[in-house]
């Protein structure tokens, strides 16, 4: 895999403050960036996991201990699907 890196600025004595290594403190900011993207639509699951550096499952993992739902619908579209999985369900009980 192809990889670039991207450079953060922070203060000084900053990895201390979150009592984190600086190894640490950037797989952590890693998961919290691929989390919010992903929250947001931005990007995959499997595109989130890959930035995090975790499989898709261990990704998921990660979005309940964060309470991010792994369905990403709008309000619209999931009341759009739940109308069609109804339907679907009365067509076939029929």
């Amino acid at each position: 895999m192809k990889t670039e890196e991207l450079k953060i600025k922070y203060p000084a004595g900053f990895e201390h403050a979150v009592h984190m290594t600086k190894d640490e403190m950037e797989q952590h900011i890693r998961l919290m960036a691929a989390l919010k993207m992903f929250e947001l639509g931005k990007i995959s699951s499997g595109k989130a996991a890959e930035f995090a550096g975790m499989s898709r499952i261990q990704f998921f993992d990660a979005c309940s201990k964060y309470r991010i739902s792994i369905f990403n619908y709008s309000s619209e579209e999931l009341e759009d699907e739940i109308k069609h999985d109804s339907e679907t369900l009365k067509r076939f009980l029929q």
